[in-house]
């Protein structure tokens, strides 16, 4: 062994159970607000800034060091997407922010948001099981359905933003159990595709 090499190998764990599972708790626990069961308050927005944010930015960083661009890409930007969705209602409910001018800048935001989704959804389309082509086909769908809904000013459309978001935000927190249980027990527990 040369004086410059380590004798350990470092191995990174997988992130992509802990940047999935932020993704999708944060995802339900916003959708079942959109489908009118409870209010838009601090219990969101906490879990948008932590779990949500911060944890996909850990995960998306740490998909950066395995080497993985499209992993690293999608979690920092939806950590940071739910750090500025924090921001945005935070700052609407204090008024420091003031609300934003227009309904049409939410729609555009949301709207965004789902062209960046959308190819990644055909990122997916290379080699990604299955389940995680649901992920982000939904989350695709989902983030088009808030712009329609928030540039319309259509209350209504909230409700099947919500249903799609509990699809959305499910469909990733299996994918997570299923990335953290097939490799902790070495065999496949949950189907991914």
């Amino acid at each position: 062994m040369a004086d410059n090499e380590s004798p350990y190998i470092e191995k990174i764990a997988n992130p992509a159970g802990l940047g999935l599972l932020a993704f999708g708790m944060t995802t339900v626990l916003l959708s079942i607000h959109n489908l009118g069961l409870f209010a838009l308050d601090s219990t969101i927005l906490s879990m948008g800034i932590f779990y949500g944010g911060i944890a996909q930015v850990i995960a998306g960083i740490f998909e950066f060091k395995k080497g993985n661009t499209f992993g690293a890409t999608a979690f920092t930007s939806y950590g940071l997407f739910w750090l500025t969705f924090v921001l945005i209602h935070a700052g609407n409910f204090n008024g420091s922010l003031g609300v934003p001018s227009e309904a049409f800048s939410l729609g555009a935001y949301f709207a965004i948001w789902g062209v960046l989704t959308l190819f990644l959804f055909i990122g997916t389309l290379k080699s990604s099981p299955r389940a995680l082509q649901m992920v982000f086909l939904t989350l695709t769908i989902l983030f088009f359905v808030v712009a329609i809904r928030q540039a319309s000013g259509i209350a209504e459309i909230a409700y099947v933003a919500g249903v799609v978001g509990v699809l959305c935000g499910g469909t990733a927190m299996y994918t997570a159990f299923g990335e953290v249980l097939n490799e902790q027990y070495g065999r496949k527990i949950l189907p991914l595709g």
